[in-house]
């Protein structure tokens, strides 16, 4: 028999069986389409969050206050400890290969302005923030250059925190008063959105010198550190902890994460957390399986008389076994295909409702179904061609086939 008389042959079985065979392609369809979305939707948000830390770029360091190995929105995951001083961070501007220090002090405060206040974020850093940070100014300008340990009167506000003060009316020159300080709006931040949960809008930023005084604080939340090339990142991190280790009476009190480094870390849990949420979903094809295993079992069952006659015009047990087989996988093959269409219209539906959502399907997943899909057949297969070596039509003669 040839190969395409085989698959004409399993399809017309498949047709004549239109509604077990149907509940069998839907069950693949809907697991392999469940698992491509949250694949997608994962990768997605992985190379989202990948693009928002990799804009800092990787010629960056973080010194935060203890031995912890904590990175991400600076100073929103730093230690409790305060070992870190702007003397620190004026130290640091002296070495040889960093270009940039941004010290940096982050808290809370309740921000009063135009009749109305809420509390919010507060970042206590300095004008080279805005280069280092890739933050952009609306209107008006950033924080001034001056003197960090003396400080300034000048706040920054976000978009979000500006607009619920204001609304339209533009907040430049107007005075606010955060944390009982009075200081003059000087800028208005452009909409960044979230980062992590982070709500990069609704803060407001203060000159560092500010910030200690407002906290009453000696010691810094983080100090970034930016220097010319990533080649040197190994060089400055030493220099870094030798010039910190000799400040601090020799003590290893600081942590420096790379931006490397913390791209790395993100990158493995991202993909561990989709990898983890995509198996859940494949659990499904389990159930898939366990379909096709069924309608295998009833099928061998309902056609005794169609084994008994290819046996009687000559094909071998072998070749019985590899049409029912072949059918199997043909069915699988027919259900991870319509669940590729159901995954993309899924996708395409969920960025219409929600556009913002960063969707990603890449393109070994998309693969992997299909072999998976395959393989489910096949093993559902397999485990049905005992059942097909004990029926009488198979072993006996023909004449004896029932």
């Amino acid at each position: 028999m040839k190969p395409i008389d085989r698959i004409e042959l399993c399809w017309t079985a498949l047709r004549e069986q239109r509604l077990r065979t149907l509940l069998s392609l839907t069950g693949i369809a809907i697991a392999v389409a469940s698992v491509l979305l949250l694949v997608s939707v994962g990768e997605g948000a992985r190379l989202y969050v990948l693009g928002a830390f990799s804009q800092f770029g990787t010629n960056l360091l973080q010194v935060t206050p203890g031995k912890t190995e904590t990175f991400g929105i600076p100073g929103a995951m730093g230690g409790t400890t305060h070992a870190l001083t702007l003397g620190d961070a004026q130290a640091l501007e002296r070495l040889p290969l960093v270009q940039v220090v941004v010290p940096t002090v982050i808290g809370e405060a309740r921000v009063e302005g135009n009749g109305r206040g809420r509390r919010v974020s507060l970042i206590g850093t300095t004008a080279a923030a805005r280069e280092v940070w890739k933050v952009r100014v609306a209107r008006g300008s950033f924080l001034p250059a001056g003197e960090a340990q003396r400080g300034t009167n000048a706040a920054v506000l976000g978009a979000k925190l500006a607009r619920e003060l204001y609304g339209d009316e533009t907040p430049l020159g107007s005075w606010v008063r955060i944390g009982g300080w009075r200081l003059r709006v000087v800028g208005v931040m452009e909409s960044r959105g979230e980062l992590l949960g982070f709500d990069m809008d609704d803060l407001a930023y203060v000159s560092v010198g500010t910030a200690l005084s407002m906290f009453d604080l000696e010691g810094l939340s983080e100090i970034d550190v930016t220097f010319a090339h990533e080649s040197a990142t190994e060089t400055v991190a030493q220099q870094i902890t030798a010039l910190l280790r000799a400040r601090h009476d020799e003590r290893d009190d600081v942590t420096i994460v790379t931006q490397t480094a913390a791209l790395g870390v993100l990158d493995r849990v991202l993909r561990g957390v989709t990898l983890a949420v995509a198996a859940i979903a494949a659990v499904s094809l389990v159930v898939g399986a366990i379909g096709i295993l069924t309608t295998m079992w009833i099928a061998v069952s309902q056609r005794t008389h169609e084994i008994g006659l290819l046996r009687a015009l000559g094909a071998t047990l072998r070749q019985v076994q590899a049409l029912f087989l072949l059918e199997a996988v043909l069915l699988s093959l027919s259900g991870g295909a319509a669940g590729l269409a159901l995954a993309a219209i899924l996708i395409l539906g969920l960025t219409w409702f929600v556009p913002g959502l960063p969707v990603e399907t890449p393109l070994p997943a998309v693969l992997l179904a299909l072999m998976v899909s395959a393989a489910t057949g096949l093993f559902s297969g397999v485990a049905r061609l005992g059942s097909i070596r004990s029926r009488p039509c198979a072993r006996n003669e023909p004449a004896l086939a029932e």
